[in-house]
């Protein structure tokens, strides 16, 4: 199902083009400065700060009105139980393909949300500290599906989420190294009560799987107050992944202690080649069968052209 299927006249989204969306918070000047941006761009994105004006700070000040909301209806539960539980932390779900800009939307997202008086401590997580050690991916046959949702511990990454949600004080989850492309058994990541929890990744709004002997089964997305789908056309993406791969093998690859170190050295055309060849038979299957169809489960989709602007905006109805 296209996005425009998605926004048809019977979809539960309101499509929104960027002109319409970007006056949704006309009034509020954009907090960040070309450095700061500069921090937050991954690696071959194109956001600039009329982008982070048009596009994330509505988005922002959606959120923020999203969390206050939240935190009314904690009071108003407290009240009508009395008790006096604190409000436990607001968790955004952000999904989509591989080299769409997922990961710089959460960051963008997380320092414009932190600039808001009611959420100044927002902490961002990837799913990628949840992927099994490659050792023990090796072990079960799964090297070559690496992001594909069996390749993730599900249950630590599903329990990790409900004591977040549960409001513990303290929570830590691995720690994933993109150099040596494996987790780092050593080290982890705490997560302190925040206001608000990022947690992006490819797979997070996928539903829930009932086994055979299961009555009953949680998704990651059931813990989720508000998700973000970043979508693009395929083709676009394919080529925004293979452009990112050249800039990497004239950066991170050239690190003597990068798992792709090996790469470094490929010809142009040798290392479009090998890069393709890796979108057909991982990513685009991924996509494809895993990520794609999780798209119209979001509360907002961003949708990208080929410049990798986002040139419509669709927001759930309900």
């Amino acid at each position: 199902m296209s996005t425009s299927a998605l926004a048809s006249k019977h979809s539960p989204f309101t499509e929104l083009d960027r002109d319409t969306w970007s006056r949704l918070a006309s009034e509020i000047s954009v907090p960040l400065t070309e450095d700061e941006l500069t921090q937050l761009r991954g690696l071959g994105e194109r956001i600039d700060l009329e982008e982070v004006s048009q596009v994330y700070l509505p988005i922002s000040r959606l959120l923020n009105l999203y969390v206050n909301a939240a935190a009314g209806v904690n009071d108003m539960t407290n009240d009508f139980l009395g008790t006096s539980e604190r409000k436990v932390p607001f968790i955004i779900g952000v999904a989509g393909s591989v080299a769409v800009g997922k990961s710089t939307t959460a960051r963008v997202l997380q320092d414009l949300l932190r600039r808001w008086p009611s959420t100044p401590n927002v902490q961002l997580i990837t799913t990628d500290g949840f992927l099994y050690p490659n050792a023990e991916l090796e072990r079960r046959g799964l090297m070559g599906r690496k992001g594909f949702p069996e390749s993730y511990n599900r249950r630590a990454l599903l329990r990790f989420v409900a004591d977040v949600k549960s409001g513990a004080p303290v929570v830590t989850t691995p720690k994933y190294s993109h150099l040596y492309y494996d987790i780092l058994p050593e080290e982890s990541i705490a997560v302190t009560a925040p206001d608000v929890l990022i947690v992006e990744g490819l797979n997070v709004l996928a539903p829930a799987k009932l086994s055979e002997n299961s009555s009953s089964a949680l998704s990651l997305a059931d813990f989720f107050d508000f998700s973000i789908y970043v979508d693009a056309n395929t083709d676009d993406i394919e080529r925004w992944y293979v452009e990112r791969f050249l800039k990497l093998q004239q950066s991170a690859f050239t690190n003597p202690d990068s798992y792709f170190r090996r790469y470094a050295d490929l010809s142009e055309d040798a290392a479009i080649e090998l890069a393709t060849s890796i979108w057909k038979s991982i990513n685009e299957p991924n996509l494809r069968q895993n990520v794609l169809p999780t798209r119209g489960r979001a509360k907002l989709i961003l949708s990208k052209s080929h410049d990798h602007k986002v040139r419509r905006v669709l927001l759930r109805k309900n």
